[in-house]
Protein backbone atom coordinates (compact mmCIF):
# COMPACT_ATOMS: atom_id res chain seq x y z
CA UNK A 1 0.00 0.00 0.00
CA UNK A 2 1.74 3.21 -0.72
CA UNK A 3 1.99 5.98 1.86
CA UNK A 4 -0.68 8.66 1.71
CA UNK A 5 -0.39 12.03 -0.03
CA UNK A 6 0.51 14.48 2.96
CA UNK A 7 1.12 18.36 3.14
CA UNK A 8 0.98 21.16 5.59
CA UNK A 9 -3.05 22.09 6.35
CA UNK A 10 -2.12 26.26 6.28
CA UNK A 11 1.16 27.89 5.88
CA UNK A 12 2.16 29.08 9.34
CA UNK A 13 5.33 30.97 10.83
CA UNK A 14 6.83 29.74 13.85
CA UNK A 15 9.52 31.92 16.01
CA UNK A 16 11.62 30.20 18.64
CA UNK A 17 14.67 32.17 20.60
CA UNK A 18 17.70 30.03 21.76
CA UNK A 19 20.76 31.37 23.30
CA UNK A 20 19.14 35.16 22.19
CA UNK A 21 19.28 34.37 18.74
CA UNK A 22 15.67 34.92 17.11
CA UNK A 23 14.54 32.13 14.53
CA UNK A 24 11.64 32.05 12.77
CA UNK A 25 10.56 29.07 10.44
CA UNK A 26 8.19 30.54 7.76
CA UNK A 27 6.66 27.16 5.98
CA UNK A 28 4.61 27.78 2.87
CA UNK A 29 2.66 25.22 0.16
CA UNK A 30 4.25 25.58 -3.17
CA UNK A 31 3.01 23.70 -6.50
CA UNK A 32 6.61 24.71 -8.40
CA UNK A 33 10.16 25.50 -8.01
CA UNK A 34 8.78 29.25 -8.97
CA UNK A 35 6.66 29.26 -6.14
CA UNK A 36 9.52 28.12 -3.73
CA UNK A 37 11.95 31.10 -4.92
CA UNK A 38 9.29 33.62 -4.72
CA UNK A 39 8.57 32.65 -1.27
CA UNK A 40 12.06 32.86 -0.51
CA UNK A 41 12.76 35.43 -1.79
CA UNK A 42 9.83 37.51 -0.04
CA UNK A 43 10.48 36.20 3.07
CA UNK A 44 13.79 37.61 2.67
CA UNK A 45 13.27 41.00 1.15
CA UNK A 46 11.11 41.30 4.52
CA UNK A 47 13.61 40.52 6.49
CA UNK A 48 16.61 42.18 5.25
CA UNK A 49 18.24 42.78 8.65
CA UNK A 50 18.54 38.89 9.64
CA UNK A 51 21.94 37.24 9.20
CA UNK A 52 20.62 34.72 7.74
CA UNK A 53 17.49 33.08 5.67
CA UNK A 54 18.37 29.80 5.31
CA UNK A 55 16.10 27.41 3.29
CA UNK A 56 14.97 23.95 2.25
CA UNK A 57 12.25 22.94 0.13
CA UNK A 58 10.56 19.23 -1.68
CA UNK A 59 8.49 19.17 -4.73
CA UNK A 60 6.57 16.45 -6.68
CA UNK A 61 4.61 13.15 -5.43
CA UNK A 62 8.06 11.14 -4.65
CA UNK A 63 9.64 14.47 -3.71
CA UNK A 64 11.64 14.32 -7.29
CA UNK A 65 13.08 17.83 -6.61
CA UNK A 66 14.87 18.89 -3.48
CA UNK A 67 16.87 21.74 -2.56
CA UNK A 68 18.36 23.45 0.26
CA UNK A 69 20.30 26.26 1.57
CA UNK A 70 22.37 27.03 4.71
CA UNK A 71 22.81 31.07 3.34
CA UNK A 72 25.88 31.86 4.90
CA UNK A 73 25.43 29.14 8.19
CA UNK A 74 28.32 26.43 8.50
CA UNK A 75 27.83 23.94 5.43
CA UNK A 76 25.08 21.55 6.86
CA UNK A 77 24.11 22.98 9.81
CA UNK A 78 20.84 24.51 8.32
CA UNK A 79 19.50 23.79 4.70
CA UNK A 80 20.37 19.92 5.29
CA UNK A 81 19.17 19.63 9.19
CA UNK A 82 15.69 21.50 7.46
CA UNK A 83 15.21 19.63 4.44
CA UNK A 84 15.63 16.34 6.91
CA UNK A 85 12.43 17.73 9.01
CA UNK A 86 10.41 17.44 5.92
CA UNK A 87 11.39 14.12 4.97
CA UNK A 88 10.66 13.11 8.89
CA UNK A 89 6.98 14.78 8.81
CA UNK A 90 6.82 13.06 4.87
CA UNK A 91 5.44 15.88 3.08
CA UNK A 92 5.30 17.06 -0.23
CA UNK A 93 5.40 19.88 -2.10
CA UNK A 94 6.61 23.03 0.86
CA UNK A 95 8.87 25.02 1.38
CA UNK A 96 10.58 25.74 4.92
CA UNK A 97 12.07 29.46 5.46
CA UNK A 98 13.92 29.97 8.68
CA UNK A 99 15.30 33.27 9.27
CA UNK A 100 18.07 33.83 12.09
CA UNK A 101 18.58 37.22 14.01
CA UNK A 102 22.01 36.36 15.70
CA UNK A 103 21.92 37.15 19.54
CA UNK A 104 25.78 37.35 20.02
CA UNK A 105 26.37 33.63 21.39
CA UNK A 106 27.78 31.07 19.41
CA UNK A 107 25.76 28.13 19.23
CA UNK A 108 28.73 25.90 17.71
CA UNK A 109 27.89 23.11 15.10
CA UNK A 110 26.08 20.91 16.79
CA UNK A 111 23.99 23.89 18.39
CA UNK A 112 22.85 25.27 14.73
CA UNK A 113 21.35 21.58 13.67
CA UNK A 114 18.99 21.27 16.74
CA UNK A 115 17.95 25.09 16.19
CA UNK A 116 17.41 24.86 12.46
CA UNK A 117 15.79 21.34 12.58
CA UNK A 118 13.61 21.98 15.69
CA UNK A 119 11.92 25.05 14.49
CA UNK A 120 11.37 23.95 11.57
CA UNK A 121 9.59 20.57 12.81
CA UNK A 122 8.13 23.01 15.42
CA UNK A 123 6.27 25.11 12.44
CA UNK A 124 5.45 21.87 10.44
CA UNK A 125 3.39 20.89 13.86
CA UNK A 126 1.87 24.18 14.25
CA UNK A 127 0.70 24.05 10.05
CA UNK A 128 -0.74 20.88 10.92
CA UNK A 129 -1.51 17.85 8.09
CA UNK A 130 -3.47 17.15 5.64
CA UNK A 131 -3.71 14.57 3.13
CA UNK A 132 -4.64 14.69 -0.18
CA UNK A 133 -6.70 12.29 -1.72
CA UNK A 134 -7.23 11.54 -5.83
CA UNK A 135 -11.10 11.50 -6.51
CA UNK A 136 -13.10 11.03 -9.31
CA UNK A 137 -16.99 12.12 -9.90
CA UNK A 138 -19.34 9.15 -10.96
CA UNK A 139 -22.68 10.80 -12.02
CA UNK A 140 -25.56 7.55 -11.87
CA UNK A 141 -28.31 8.03 -13.47
CA UNK A 142 -31.61 6.28 -11.93
CA UNK A 143 -35.18 6.13 -12.40
CA UNK A 144 -37.15 8.14 -9.66
CA UNK A 145 -38.03 5.01 -8.20
CA UNK A 146 -35.06 3.87 -7.25
CA UNK A 147 -33.55 7.52 -6.36
CA UNK A 148 -34.27 6.86 -2.71
CA UNK A 149 -32.69 3.46 -2.03
CA UNK A 150 -29.64 4.78 -3.85
CA UNK A 151 -29.50 7.97 -1.39
CA UNK A 152 -29.88 5.17 1.32
CA UNK A 153 -26.88 3.37 -0.30
CA UNK A 154 -24.76 6.12 -0.63
CA UNK A 155 -25.11 7.35 3.09
CA UNK A 156 -24.95 3.59 3.91
CA UNK A 157 -21.80 3.40 2.37
CA UNK A 158 -20.17 6.92 3.48
CA UNK A 159 -20.09 8.01 -0.13
CA UNK A 160 -19.77 11.70 -0.65
CA UNK A 161 -22.77 13.21 -2.71
CA UNK A 162 -21.12 16.15 -4.97
CA UNK A 163 -25.12 17.28 -6.84
CA UNK A 164 -28.13 15.81 -8.16
CA UNK A 165 -30.22 16.86 -11.17
CA UNK A 166 -33.51 16.27 -12.32
CA UNK A 167 -34.94 15.77 -15.49
CA UNK A 168 -36.53 12.20 -16.79
CA UNK A 169 -34.40 10.08 -14.65
CA UNK A 170 -32.54 11.88 -11.36
CA UNK A 171 -28.91 12.28 -12.16
CA UNK A 172 -27.09 11.59 -8.84
CA UNK A 173 -23.30 12.69 -9.29
CA UNK A 174 -20.25 11.35 -6.32
CA UNK A 175 -17.19 11.46 -5.43
CA UNK A 176 -15.09 8.50 -5.08
CA UNK A 177 -11.36 7.90 -4.26
CA UNK A 178 -9.36 6.74 -7.32
CA UNK A 179 -8.42 3.47 -5.42
CA UNK A 180 -11.82 2.57 -5.03
CA UNK A 181 -13.50 3.38 -8.06
CA UNK A 182 -13.76 -0.49 -9.91
CA UNK A 183 -15.19 -1.79 -6.02
CA UNK A 184 -17.50 0.94 -5.70
CA UNK A 185 -18.59 0.91 -9.51
CA UNK A 186 -19.29 -3.25 -9.56
CA UNK A 187 -21.24 -2.56 -6.00
CA UNK A 188 -23.98 -0.13 -7.40
CA UNK A 189 -24.04 -2.23 -10.49
CA UNK A 190 -24.59 -5.96 -8.32
CA UNK A 191 -26.96 -3.83 -5.66
CA UNK A 192 -29.26 -2.32 -8.16
CA UNK A 193 -29.08 -5.24 -10.50
CA UNK A 194 -27.75 -3.19 -13.85
CA UNK A 195 -30.50 -0.74 -13.80
CA UNK A 196 -28.66 2.26 -13.23
CA UNK A 197 -26.02 3.97 -15.31
CA UNK A 198 -22.64 5.30 -14.17
CA UNK A 199 -20.48 7.67 -16.37
CA UNK A 200 -17.13 9.42 -14.85
CA UNK A 201 -16.74 12.55 -14.88
CA UNK A 202 -13.90 14.66 -13.69
CA UNK A 203 -11.25 14.43 -11.01
CA UNK A 204 -10.07 16.11 -8.19
CA UNK A 205 -8.05 16.34 -5.16
CA UNK A 206 -9.74 16.08 -1.26
CA UNK A 207 -7.95 17.46 1.53
CA UNK A 208 -9.01 15.69 5.33
CA UNK A 209 -7.29 16.96 8.31
CA UNK A 210 -4.65 13.88 9.21
CA UNK A 211 -3.67 12.53 12.19
CA UNK A 212 -0.50 10.24 13.09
Amino acid sequence: MTEPYLTIAKNTSYEQVIKKSRFICTIARIASEEDAQATIASIQAANKKANHNCYAYMLGDNDQIQRESDNGEPSGTAGVPMLESLKLAKIHDVVAVVTRYFGGIKLGAGGLIRAYSNTTTEAIHQAGLIQRVKQATLKITVSYSLHDPLLYYLKENQLEIAGEEYGVNVVTSIYVNEDELTMVKKSLTDRFNDQLQITEGPHRFNEIPYTK
